[in-house]
């Protein structure tokens, strides 16, 4: 069974930084990533990574690109995203999550989520 686990998760005014965690444990994945939620809002893609055989392929989100990078411990089955230039409208539950990818010429093309964690909270202030 496939477990996920977020950490890294606060409070901090615009323009500051944060890291989020995930430990995943079950099985590994190729293809994981960062979704968020807003209150009110439907849940959101922010980053994807998929990562076999030495290539590795990036997604972002339009609102995030630039600000947030998704990358891979060198700890097995870690996962970050390391986020800048914070902004009140990145508030939100974050959710790590597992994924069935297909990517085609290096872009991940298809994303779909298998496993979610629990969230973590990001609160931006202005």
């Amino acid at each position: 069974q496939v477990q996920l686990l977020e950490s890294g998760g606060g409070s901090v005014q615009a323009g500051g930084s944060l890291r989020l965690s995930c430990a995943a444990s079950g099985y590994t994945h190729t293809c994981m990533g960062w979704f968020r939620q807003a209150p009110g809002k439907e849940r959101e893609e922010v980053a994807v990574i998929y990562t076999r055989t030495g290539t590795i392929s990036t997604y972002y989100a339009d609102s995030v690109q630039g600000r947030f990078t998704i990358s891979q411990g060198d700890v097995k089955n870690t996962l970050y995203l390391h986020m800048n230039s914070l902004k009140p409208e990145d508030t939100g539950v974050y959710y790590c999550a597992a994924l069935g990818c297909t990517v085609a010429n290096g872009e991940i093309i298809k994303r779909n989520p298998a496993y979610w964690g629990q969230g973590t909270q990001v609160t931006v202030s202005s």
